[in-house]
């Protein structure tokens, strides 16, 4: 029988329900053996869907760490306690996941990813669109050199009118933002990855409150309430990294615009280039001719992936669960995600002060 893994969840709302326990139940190395939120009764709903017999339930996690001896936790928290729930939950010995951003700011992703080496315990930050069929499958070109030297990213997450109007989004204190931080932090991570380059050099960002205030607005998940709406409608950001190449990131929930999109990127490179804005197509140039194809991903697996039952938070689980038991490396590294941190923090700074932020 292999190992069985105690994973504990940190935060049941909706992320820890709509993402992490279904996936983390479908694990069979994984028994759900404690669950903690500040609303009891979220903690025991989960506890009677996902838990096992004997599950605890907490509103504190600091009794949960003292008391369940946790081999993994899962943080599904506001980003303004990520780290310190998660440094916590290192220094008591366990594994964690926890739910992206890394944390509001630099500072304290610095100091989880700190935790983190102290203490040798894995830590992992959920980006899951990593895992998607043409992220895997994009990664490999870019890894495999056919589009050459990449000098242009643009991350992308741009909604119409979606603006989320539940829980804490709209909160600035306990989200530290709006879109940027929100849905901006995927379509980051997701370019920097592929393009393998976490060395930026400066930061000019724009951020507006624009369609926030509006009365009755037209959203896909009802109209949010313009006293609640603290955090920014849409944010841009313009990236420099060292060697050269140029990210732009475009992120909102509210922007009067036809084209949408979540966590796509372009990528355009010295011998080719990609974009995800209608599936995966990929554009270069053949015998003095230009061309384009578009990647048929409906069947089949990606590197040692395979099953289109998978949904991509499957794959991040499974892919986390593994590296645990075999001691591996997480896919998403903690010094990535504070790469990302770093960039969405200056965007925010940049946008106050009106100037570039560099970095040493």
């Amino acid at each position: 029988m292999s190992k069985q893994l105690k994973v504990a969840v940190i935060g049941c709302g909706g992320i820890a329900n709509g993402k992490h326990l279904p996936s983390l139940a479908k694990q069979p190395e994984v028994n759900l053996v404690a669950f903690c939120d500040i609303i009891e009764e979220r903690a025991s709903k989960a506890a009677k869907e996902y838990g096992t017999q004997d599950a605890k339930v907490f509103t504190d996690y600091r009794e949960l760490l003292a008391s369940c001896d946790a081999d993994v936790v899962h943080v599904c928290t506001p980003n303004d306690s990520h780290s310190e729930i998660t440094v916590a939950a290192l220094e008591a010995g366990s594994h964690v996941m926890c739910e992206k951003p890394m944390a509001k700011t630099t500072e304290q992703a610095r100091a989880m990813l700190e935790a983190a080496e102290r203490t040798g315990k894995k830590l992992s930050i959920a980006y899951q669109n990593r895992f998607r069929n043409d992220s895997l499958y994009l990664k490999q070109l870019c890894e495999s050199g056919e589009l050459g030297d990449i000098y242009l990213g643009k991350a992308l997450a741009i909604r119409r009118r979606a603006v989320p109007t539940w829980g804490v989004f709209l909160d600035e204190e306990k989200q530290g933002g709006g879109p940027l931080i929100d849905i901006g932090t995927h379509a980051l991570d997701l370019t920097l990855w592929l393009m393998n380059n976490y060395e930026p050099k400066s930061v000019m960002g724009s951020v507006f409150h624009k369609l926030g205030h509006r009365e009755n607005a037209a959203n896909a998940f009802g109209s949010w309430d313009p006293e609640q709406f603290k955090v920014e409608d849409s944010a841009f950001g313009y990236i420099t990294m060292k060697n050269g190449a140029t990210i732009i990131l475009e992120s909102s929930w509210a922007l009067n615009v036809v084209e949408i999109g979540e966590a796509k990127t372009v990528l355009c490179g010295t011998e080719g280039g990609a974009d995800m804005k209608n599936g995966l197509r990929i554009n270069g140039e053949k015998n003095s001719r230009l061309y384009d194809t578009q990647i048929d991903l409906s069947s089949g697996g990606v590197a040692f992936f395979s099953g289109e039952e998978e949904s991509d938070a499957d794959r991040e689980a499974q892919a986390w669960v593994k590296a645990i038991l075999e001691d591996g490396e997480p896919l998403v590294k903690p010094e990535q995600a504070l790469v990302v941190t770093q960039i969405l923090e200056a965007i925010y700074e940049s946008a106050k002060t009106g100037k570039a932020v560099y970095f040493d």
